[in-house]
Protein backbone atom coordinates (compact mmCIF):
# COMPACT_ATOMS: atom_id res chain seq x y z
CA UNK A 1 0.00 0.00 0.00
CA UNK A 2 1.18 3.07 -1.22
CA UNK A 3 1.86 5.72 1.96
CA UNK A 4 0.34 9.42 1.73
CA UNK A 5 1.78 12.02 -0.62
CA UNK A 6 1.48 14.75 2.57
CA UNK A 7 3.34 12.17 4.71
CA UNK A 8 6.51 11.29 1.86
CA UNK A 9 6.41 15.09 1.15
CA UNK A 10 6.93 16.27 4.84
CA UNK A 11 9.50 13.57 5.48
CA UNK A 12 11.24 14.40 2.21
CA UNK A 13 10.96 18.14 1.57
CA UNK A 14 13.62 18.51 -1.46
CA UNK A 15 15.00 16.14 -4.37
CA UNK A 16 18.63 17.02 -5.14
CA UNK A 17 20.40 16.63 -8.92
CA UNK A 18 23.77 16.59 -7.37
CA UNK A 19 26.15 15.38 -10.01
CA UNK A 20 26.75 13.89 -13.85
CA UNK A 21 29.52 12.51 -15.38
CA UNK A 22 30.68 10.94 -18.55
CA UNK A 23 33.02 7.96 -19.00
CA UNK A 24 34.48 6.04 -22.22
CA UNK A 25 35.77 2.70 -22.26
CA UNK A 26 36.72 1.16 -25.45
CA UNK A 27 33.66 2.02 -27.87
CA UNK A 28 31.01 2.43 -24.70
CA UNK A 29 30.30 5.92 -23.13
CA UNK A 30 28.69 5.76 -19.89
CA UNK A 31 26.35 8.46 -18.29
CA UNK A 32 25.99 8.41 -14.74
CA UNK A 33 23.88 10.34 -12.12
CA UNK A 34 23.95 10.87 -8.25
CA UNK A 35 20.35 12.12 -6.94
CA UNK A 36 19.46 12.47 -3.17
CA UNK A 37 15.99 12.45 -1.88
CA UNK A 38 16.65 14.58 1.37
CA UNK A 39 17.77 13.48 3.90
CA UNK A 40 19.53 10.16 3.25
CA UNK A 41 17.79 8.40 0.00
CA UNK A 42 20.70 8.10 -2.89
CA UNK A 43 20.27 7.06 -6.65
CA UNK A 44 22.97 6.73 -9.01
CA UNK A 45 21.61 5.53 -12.35
CA UNK A 46 23.64 5.13 -15.43
CA UNK A 47 23.00 4.85 -19.32
CA UNK A 48 25.66 3.17 -21.66
CA UNK A 49 25.78 3.82 -25.59
CA UNK A 50 27.58 1.65 -27.39
CA UNK A 51 29.45 1.43 -30.95
CA UNK A 52 31.21 4.94 -30.28
CA UNK A 53 33.43 6.33 -32.03
CA UNK A 54 37.15 7.84 -30.81
CA UNK A 55 37.59 11.04 -33.56
CA UNK A 56 33.82 11.77 -33.21
CA UNK A 57 34.08 12.00 -29.37
CA UNK A 58 37.66 14.46 -30.08
CA UNK A 59 35.75 16.30 -32.11
CA UNK A 60 33.11 17.03 -30.20
CA UNK A 61 35.22 17.40 -26.77
CA UNK A 62 34.48 17.45 -22.91
CA UNK A 63 32.04 20.92 -22.99
CA UNK A 64 29.42 19.83 -25.00
CA UNK A 65 29.72 15.91 -23.59
CA UNK A 66 29.47 17.43 -20.30
CA UNK A 67 26.13 19.18 -21.75
CA UNK A 68 24.75 16.15 -22.74
CA UNK A 69 25.72 13.93 -19.71
CA UNK A 70 23.91 17.18 -17.53
CA UNK A 71 21.24 17.59 -20.00
CA UNK A 72 20.44 13.39 -19.35
CA UNK A 73 20.62 13.66 -15.85
CA UNK A 74 17.70 16.12 -15.98
CA UNK A 75 15.29 14.04 -17.94
CA UNK A 76 15.97 11.62 -15.44
CA UNK A 77 14.45 12.98 -12.04
CA UNK A 78 11.15 12.52 -12.85
CA UNK A 79 11.61 9.16 -12.26
CA UNK A 80 12.85 9.15 -9.20
CA UNK A 81 11.82 12.63 -8.21
CA UNK A 82 7.93 10.84 -8.06
CA UNK A 83 8.83 7.91 -5.56
CA UNK A 84 7.87 11.32 -2.66
CA UNK A 85 7.28 14.28 -4.63
CA UNK A 86 9.45 16.64 -3.03
CA UNK A 87 8.20 20.40 -2.88
CA UNK A 88 11.29 21.30 -3.89
CA UNK A 89 13.35 20.35 -6.89
CA UNK A 90 17.33 21.78 -6.49
CA UNK A 91 19.45 21.46 -9.41
CA UNK A 92 23.43 21.68 -8.11
CA UNK A 93 24.82 19.41 -11.17
CA UNK A 94 24.49 22.90 -13.61
CA UNK A 95 23.12 25.76 -14.94
CA UNK A 96 19.55 26.59 -15.57
CA UNK A 97 18.39 29.94 -16.97
CA UNK A 98 14.61 30.91 -16.30
CA UNK A 99 13.55 29.60 -19.79
CA UNK A 100 14.43 26.20 -18.84
CA UNK A 101 13.30 26.42 -15.46
CA UNK A 102 9.72 27.05 -16.42
CA UNK A 103 10.13 24.33 -19.49
CA UNK A 104 10.93 21.74 -17.42
CA UNK A 105 8.64 22.34 -15.04
CA UNK A 106 6.06 22.10 -17.60
CA UNK A 107 7.37 18.37 -18.69
CA UNK A 108 7.38 17.38 -15.27
CA UNK A 109 3.58 18.19 -14.42
CA UNK A 110 2.36 17.25 -17.75
CA UNK A 111 4.37 14.24 -18.64
CA UNK A 112 3.46 13.15 -15.10
CA UNK A 113 -0.35 13.54 -15.54
CA UNK A 114 -1.39 10.24 -15.31
CA UNK A 115 0.52 9.39 -12.48
CA UNK A 116 -0.86 12.13 -10.68
CA UNK A 117 -4.50 10.91 -11.51
CA UNK A 118 -3.61 7.55 -10.56
CA UNK A 119 -2.40 8.39 -7.20
CA UNK A 120 -4.79 11.13 -6.61
CA UNK A 121 -2.53 13.68 -5.99
CA UNK A 122 -3.62 17.34 -5.67
CA UNK A 123 -0.70 19.11 -8.58
CA UNK A 124 -2.30 22.14 -9.81
CA UNK A 125 -1.25 24.74 -6.58
CA UNK A 126 1.77 27.14 -7.45
CA UNK A 127 4.00 25.91 -5.06
CA UNK A 128 3.45 22.20 -5.50
CA UNK A 129 6.77 21.87 -6.80
CA UNK A 130 9.60 24.40 -7.34
CA UNK A 131 12.67 23.96 -9.43
CA UNK A 132 15.48 25.98 -8.60
CA UNK A 133 19.37 25.57 -10.08
CA UNK A 134 22.11 26.75 -7.29
CA UNK A 135 24.69 27.52 -10.06
CA UNK A 136 24.80 30.64 -12.39
CA UNK A 137 27.24 31.42 -15.50
CA UNK A 138 27.04 34.77 -16.85
CA UNK A 139 27.62 32.84 -20.61
CA UNK A 140 26.88 29.57 -22.10
CA UNK A 141 28.64 28.14 -24.73
CA UNK A 142 27.61 24.25 -23.84
CA UNK A 143 25.45 23.55 -26.79
CA UNK A 144 26.79 21.78 -29.70
CA UNK A 145 27.15 24.67 -32.88
CA UNK A 146 28.22 22.49 -35.34
CA UNK A 147 26.68 20.86 -38.44
CA UNK A 148 25.28 17.27 -38.41
CA UNK A 149 25.14 15.14 -41.20
CA UNK A 150 21.77 15.89 -42.93
CA UNK A 151 22.31 12.64 -45.13
CA UNK A 152 21.36 10.16 -42.11
CA UNK A 153 18.11 9.58 -40.24
CA UNK A 154 18.02 8.26 -36.47
CA UNK A 155 14.99 6.36 -36.18
CA UNK A 156 14.11 4.32 -32.67
CA UNK A 157 12.81 1.00 -33.27
CA UNK A 158 10.67 0.03 -30.59
CA UNK A 159 9.29 -3.28 -32.28
CA UNK A 160 5.69 -2.09 -32.93
CA UNK A 161 3.78 -1.25 -35.68
CA UNK A 162 4.67 2.65 -36.32
CA UNK A 163 8.34 2.24 -36.00
CA UNK A 164 8.08 -0.62 -38.74
CA UNK A 165 5.98 1.90 -40.94
CA UNK A 166 8.38 4.49 -40.50
CA UNK A 167 11.59 2.19 -41.32
CA UNK A 168 10.07 0.33 -43.89
CA UNK A 169 8.47 3.21 -45.64
CA UNK A 170 12.41 5.59 -45.34
CA UNK A 171 14.12 2.43 -46.64
CA UNK A 172 11.75 2.26 -50.25
CA UNK A 173 12.73 5.35 -50.30
CA UNK A 174 16.39 4.84 -50.39
CA UNK A 175 16.69 7.12 -47.22
CA UNK A 176 19.88 6.49 -45.23
CA UNK A 177 18.55 5.24 -41.59
CA UNK A 178 20.72 4.80 -38.55
CA UNK A 179 18.76 2.53 -36.26
CA UNK A 180 18.29 2.92 -32.82
CA UNK A 181 17.21 1.09 -29.66
CA UNK A 182 17.05 1.49 -25.98
CA UNK A 183 16.77 -1.69 -23.93
CA UNK A 184 15.92 -3.72 -27.49
CA UNK A 185 13.28 -5.91 -27.50
CA UNK A 186 13.63 -9.32 -29.17
CA UNK A 187 11.14 -7.78 -31.58
CA UNK A 188 12.92 -4.49 -32.26
CA UNK A 189 15.94 -6.64 -32.96
CA UNK A 190 13.80 -8.96 -35.34
CA UNK A 191 12.33 -5.71 -37.66
CA UNK A 192 16.40 -4.42 -37.81
CA UNK A 193 17.34 -8.09 -38.89
CA UNK A 194 14.65 -7.82 -41.11
CA UNK A 195 15.49 -4.47 -42.93
CA UNK A 196 18.65 -5.50 -42.89
CA UNK A 197 20.45 -2.73 -41.38
CA UNK A 198 23.92 -2.93 -40.35
CA UNK A 199 24.86 -1.95 -37.07
CA UNK A 200 22.62 -0.51 -34.64
CA UNK A 201 23.12 2.11 -32.12
CA UNK A 202 22.26 0.50 -29.10
CA UNK A 203 21.53 2.13 -25.69
CA UNK A 204 20.63 0.27 -22.14
CA UNK A 205 19.52 2.54 -19.36
CA UNK A 206 19.88 0.89 -15.80
CA UNK A 207 17.55 1.91 -13.41
CA UNK A 208 18.52 2.28 -9.52
CA UNK A 209 17.52 -0.73 -7.43
CA UNK A 210 16.83 1.60 -4.43
CA UNK A 211 14.26 2.70 -6.37
CA UNK A 212 12.38 -0.12 -6.83
CA UNK A 213 12.86 -1.05 -3.39
CA UNK A 214 11.30 2.07 -2.49
CA UNK A 215 8.26 1.56 -4.52
CA UNK A 216 7.55 -2.02 -2.08
CA UNK A 217 7.94 -0.14 0.79
CA UNK A 218 4.91 1.69 -0.44
CA UNK A 219 6.54 4.82 -2.19
CA UNK A 220 4.88 6.10 -4.58
CA UNK A 221 4.68 4.93 -8.42
CA UNK A 222 3.40 5.31 -11.75
CA UNK A 223 4.03 6.62 -15.27
CA UNK A 224 6.68 8.46 -16.45
CA UNK A 225 6.85 10.34 -19.74
CA UNK A 226 9.15 7.38 -21.43
CA UNK A 227 9.06 9.33 -25.06
CA UNK A 228 10.46 12.41 -23.63
CA UNK A 229 12.88 10.60 -22.50
CA UNK A 230 13.54 9.07 -25.42
CA UNK A 231 13.50 12.05 -27.14
CA UNK A 232 16.55 13.10 -25.06
CA UNK A 233 18.35 10.16 -25.46
CA UNK A 234 17.95 10.26 -29.02
CA UNK A 235 19.50 13.91 -29.34
CA UNK A 236 22.23 12.84 -27.67
CA UNK A 237 23.04 9.76 -29.94
CA UNK A 238 22.29 12.10 -33.04
CA UNK A 239 24.91 14.59 -32.09
CA UNK A 240 27.31 11.55 -30.98
CA UNK A 241 27.06 9.32 -33.92
CA UNK A 242 26.51 12.62 -36.46
CA UNK A 243 23.11 12.47 -37.82
CA UNK A 244 21.12 15.64 -38.37
CA UNK A 245 16.97 14.40 -37.66
CA UNK A 246 15.54 12.31 -35.98
CA UNK A 247 12.54 10.15 -36.83
CA UNK A 248 10.37 9.87 -34.10
CA UNK A 249 6.94 7.51 -35.03
CA UNK A 250 4.09 9.42 -33.02
CA UNK A 251 0.80 10.19 -34.69
CA UNK A 252 -2.08 12.28 -34.31
CA UNK A 253 -4.27 10.31 -31.97
CA UNK A 254 -1.43 10.96 -29.33
CA UNK A 255 -3.13 14.47 -28.77
CA UNK A 256 -6.20 13.24 -26.74
CA UNK A 257 -6.38 13.45 -23.34
CA UNK A 258 -7.82 10.08 -21.56
CA UNK A 259 -9.03 12.11 -18.74
CA UNK A 260 -9.77 15.51 -17.15
CA UNK A 261 -8.92 15.31 -13.34
CA UNK A 262 -8.37 18.87 -11.53
CA UNK A 263 -9.54 20.56 -14.58
CA UNK A 264 -6.64 19.46 -16.19
CA UNK A 265 -6.11 17.39 -19.16
CA UNK A 266 -4.55 13.97 -18.54
CA UNK A 267 -2.99 12.34 -21.38
CA UNK A 268 -0.91 9.01 -21.15
CA UNK A 269 0.67 10.08 -24.43
CA UNK A 270 1.89 13.33 -23.55
CA UNK A 271 5.37 13.24 -24.55
CA UNK A 272 4.46 11.79 -28.00
CA UNK A 273 2.42 14.54 -28.73
CA UNK A 274 2.69 17.18 -30.75
CA UNK A 275 2.62 19.87 -28.31
CA UNK A 276 5.25 17.87 -26.48
CA UNK A 277 7.34 17.63 -30.14
CA UNK A 278 7.22 21.22 -30.78
CA UNK A 279 8.26 22.27 -27.00
CA UNK A 280 11.23 20.23 -27.09
CA UNK A 281 12.59 21.11 -31.03
CA UNK A 282 12.87 24.50 -29.38
CA UNK A 283 14.33 23.33 -26.28
CA UNK A 284 16.76 21.23 -27.98
CA UNK A 285 17.90 23.72 -31.14
CA UNK A 286 18.60 26.38 -27.58
CA UNK A 287 20.18 23.81 -25.08
CA UNK A 288 21.65 20.24 -27.09
CA UNK A 289 22.42 21.10 -30.52
CA UNK A 290 21.43 24.12 -32.61
CA UNK A 291 21.30 22.16 -36.49
CA UNK A 292 19.23 19.35 -34.88
CA UNK A 293 16.17 18.25 -36.27
CA UNK A 294 13.28 16.41 -34.08
CA UNK A 295 10.13 15.03 -36.20
CA UNK A 296 7.35 12.88 -35.58
CA UNK A 297 7.26 10.77 -39.43
CA UNK A 298 3.48 10.09 -38.66
CA UNK A 299 2.36 13.22 -37.18
CA UNK A 300 -0.13 13.79 -39.98
CA UNK A 301 -1.87 10.66 -39.41
CA UNK A 302 -4.35 8.78 -37.20
CA UNK A 303 -3.79 5.39 -35.46
CA UNK A 304 -6.05 3.89 -38.05
CA UNK A 305 -4.41 5.15 -40.81
CA UNK A 306 -1.54 3.82 -39.52
CA UNK A 307 -2.68 0.22 -38.95
CA UNK A 308 -4.06 0.41 -42.85
CA UNK A 309 -0.73 1.33 -44.38
CA UNK A 310 0.73 -1.52 -42.34
CA UNK A 311 -1.60 -3.72 -43.22
CA UNK A 312 -0.21 -3.88 -46.67
CA UNK A 313 3.57 -5.03 -44.97
CA UNK A 314 2.73 -8.57 -44.19
CA UNK A 315 6.43 -9.33 -43.72
CA UNK A 316 6.09 -7.46 -40.42
CA UNK A 317 3.43 -9.38 -39.35
CA UNK A 318 5.02 -12.15 -37.36
CA UNK A 319 7.53 -9.86 -35.83
CA UNK A 320 6.51 -6.78 -34.68
CA UNK A 321 4.91 -6.40 -30.94
CA UNK A 322 2.77 -3.86 -29.52
CA UNK A 323 2.31 -5.35 -26.39
CA UNK A 324 3.41 -3.59 -23.68
CA UNK A 325 2.86 -6.63 -20.56
CA UNK A 326 4.26 -8.92 -22.88
CA UNK A 327 7.50 -7.33 -24.38
CA UNK A 328 9.56 -9.78 -22.18
CA UNK A 329 8.62 -12.81 -23.86
CA UNK A 330 8.09 -11.55 -27.09
CA UNK A 331 3.90 -12.26 -26.54
CA UNK A 332 0.75 -10.60 -27.17
CA UNK A 333 -0.83 -10.74 -23.79
CA UNK A 334 -4.37 -10.84 -25.62
CA UNK A 335 -5.91 -9.16 -22.52
CA UNK A 336 -4.83 -5.33 -22.33
CA UNK A 337 -6.12 -2.36 -23.89
CA UNK A 338 -3.31 -2.57 -26.83
CA UNK A 339 -4.04 -5.57 -27.68
CA UNK A 340 -7.63 -5.08 -28.34
CA UNK A 341 -6.61 -1.91 -30.08
CA UNK A 342 -4.60 -3.19 -32.23
CA UNK A 343 -6.43 -5.85 -33.19
CA UNK A 344 -9.24 -3.46 -34.05
CA UNK A 345 -7.43 -1.32 -36.20
CA UNK A 346 -5.94 -4.23 -38.25
CA UNK A 347 -8.85 -6.63 -38.49
CA UNK A 348 -10.80 -4.38 -41.65
CA UNK A 349 -7.70 -4.10 -43.28
CA UNK A 350 -6.17 -7.60 -42.75
CA UNK A 351 -7.09 -11.57 -43.67
CA UNK A 352 -8.51 -12.61 -40.39
CA UNK A 353 -7.01 -16.29 -40.53
CA UNK A 354 -3.47 -14.14 -40.78
CA UNK A 355 -4.47 -11.48 -38.07
CA UNK A 356 -5.48 -14.71 -36.01
CA UNK A 357 -2.43 -16.89 -36.64
CA UNK A 358 0.61 -14.69 -37.80
CA UNK A 359 0.01 -12.06 -35.75
CA UNK A 360 -2.28 -13.25 -32.94
CA UNK A 361 -2.79 -16.64 -31.81
CA UNK A 362 -6.79 -16.49 -31.50
CA UNK A 363 -10.13 -14.02 -32.22
CA UNK A 364 -9.63 -11.26 -29.54
CA UNK A 365 -13.41 -10.52 -30.60
CA UNK A 366 -14.47 -14.15 -29.31
CA UNK A 367 -13.04 -13.22 -25.61
CA UNK A 368 -15.52 -12.46 -23.47
CA UNK A 369 -13.20 -11.25 -20.41
CA UNK A 370 -12.52 -8.23 -22.94
CA UNK A 371 -16.10 -7.02 -23.00
CA UNK A 372 -15.35 -4.31 -20.08
CA UNK A 373 -12.54 -3.21 -22.54
CA UNK A 374 -14.87 -2.34 -25.61
CA UNK A 375 -17.12 -0.61 -23.51
CA UNK A 376 -14.31 1.76 -22.17
CA UNK A 377 -13.51 2.27 -25.71
CA UNK A 378 -17.04 3.00 -27.10
CA UNK A 379 -18.07 5.22 -23.75
CA UNK A 380 -17.07 8.82 -24.46
CA UNK A 381 -17.89 9.79 -20.63
CA UNK A 382 -15.56 6.82 -19.39
CA UNK A 383 -11.55 7.42 -18.62
CA UNK A 384 -10.16 6.08 -22.04
CA UNK A 385 -7.49 2.86 -21.00
CA UNK A 386 -4.12 4.42 -20.18
CA UNK A 387 -2.28 3.32 -23.31
CA UNK A 388 -0.75 4.13 -26.46
CA UNK A 389 -3.86 4.18 -28.45
CA UNK A 390 -6.44 5.87 -30.78
CA UNK A 391 -8.79 8.99 -30.26
CA UNK A 392 -12.21 8.08 -28.96
CA UNK A 393 -13.91 8.33 -32.44
CA UNK A 394 -11.63 6.66 -34.52
CA UNK A 395 -11.89 3.65 -32.47
CA UNK A 396 -15.55 3.76 -32.66
CA UNK A 397 -14.92 4.22 -36.83
CA UNK A 398 -12.71 1.15 -36.17
CA UNK A 399 -15.29 -1.07 -34.48
CA UNK A 400 -17.74 0.10 -37.25
CA UNK A 401 -15.59 -0.76 -39.58
CA UNK A 402 -14.75 -4.46 -38.21
CA UNK A 403 -18.68 -4.52 -38.00
CA UNK A 404 -18.87 -3.70 -41.77
CA UNK A 405 -16.37 -6.38 -42.71
CA UNK A 406 -17.60 -9.46 -39.97
CA UNK A 407 -21.18 -9.13 -41.56
CA UNK A 408 -19.91 -8.86 -45.53
CA UNK A 409 -17.15 -11.97 -44.92
CA UNK A 410 -18.54 -13.67 -42.01
CA UNK A 411 -21.70 -16.19 -41.39
CA UNK A 412 -21.95 -14.95 -38.16
CA UNK A 413 -20.82 -11.77 -35.88
CA UNK A 414 -18.05 -12.36 -33.46
CA UNK A 415 -18.60 -12.07 -29.71
CA UNK A 416 -18.03 -8.75 -28.89
CA UNK A 417 -19.07 -7.03 -32.33
CA UNK A 418 -22.33 -8.87 -31.84
CA UNK A 419 -22.48 -7.21 -28.54
CA UNK A 420 -21.86 -3.80 -29.72
CA UNK A 421 -24.91 -4.46 -32.19
CA UNK A 422 -27.07 -6.02 -29.91
CA UNK A 423 -27.42 -2.69 -27.59
CA UNK A 424 -26.27 -0.64 -29.83
CA UNK A 425 -23.00 0.88 -28.92
CA UNK A 426 -22.52 2.46 -31.84
CA UNK A 427 -25.05 4.58 -34.24
CA UNK A 428 -24.06 3.27 -37.41
CA UNK A 429 -25.96 6.32 -39.55
CA UNK A 430 -23.16 8.89 -37.75
CA UNK A 431 -20.20 6.87 -38.70
CA UNK A 432 -19.95 6.84 -42.33
CA UNK A 433 -19.11 10.25 -42.70
CA UNK A 434 -16.44 9.96 -39.61
CA UNK A 435 -15.29 7.28 -41.83
CA UNK A 436 -14.41 8.74 -44.90
CA UNK A 437 -13.07 11.91 -42.77
CA UNK A 438 -10.59 9.95 -40.73
CA UNK A 439 -9.05 7.49 -43.73
CA UNK A 440 -8.63 10.56 -45.29
CA UNK A 441 -7.21 12.79 -42.84
CA UNK A 442 -3.98 14.85 -42.99
CA UNK A 443 -3.03 16.62 -39.83
CA UNK A 444 -0.89 19.84 -40.80
CA UNK A 445 0.42 20.31 -37.33
CA UNK A 446 3.66 19.15 -38.17
CA UNK A 447 7.40 19.28 -39.18
CA UNK A 448 7.83 17.34 -41.99
CA UNK A 449 9.63 18.79 -44.85
CA UNK A 450 8.88 18.43 -48.31
CA UNK A 451 10.56 15.21 -48.98
CA UNK A 452 9.32 13.34 -45.87
CA UNK A 453 5.89 14.31 -46.97
CA UNK A 454 5.63 12.74 -50.23
CA UNK A 455 7.01 10.06 -49.00
CA UNK A 456 4.06 9.33 -46.14
CA UNK A 457 1.65 10.98 -48.48
CA UNK A 458 2.38 8.35 -51.05
CA UNK A 459 1.96 5.13 -49.02
CA UNK A 460 -1.90 6.22 -48.39
CA UNK A 461 -2.23 5.90 -51.98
Amino acid sequence: MNLSVHELRKKHSRFIYHSYQFDIEKEIIRFSFHFEIEPNISFFPQVNIEGINSERIKTLGPVVLNNLAFQMGLMEIPSYWKAACSPEILVKAGFLDRYQLVWWKDLLIRGLGEFFYINSIDFTSRDFVIIKAEKEMKKRNNLYAGKLNSGRYLVPIGGGKDSSVTSELLKNANKIITPFCLNPTEASLQIIKFNGFKSPIIAERKIDNKLLALNKKGYLNGHTPFSAYLAFLSSVVAVLFDNKTILVSNGKSANEENVIFNEEEINHQYSKSFRFEQKFRDYAKKYLATDLEFISFLRPLYELQIAKIFSGLPDYFSIFKSCNKGQKTNTWCHKCAKCLFVYTVLYPFADKKILTSQIFSEDLFEKKELIPMVQKFLEFNSVKPFDCIGTREETIVAFYLCLEKAKKNEGRLPLLLRMIEDIKMIKLSDKEKSKKEILKSWDEQNFLTEDLEAILRHSER
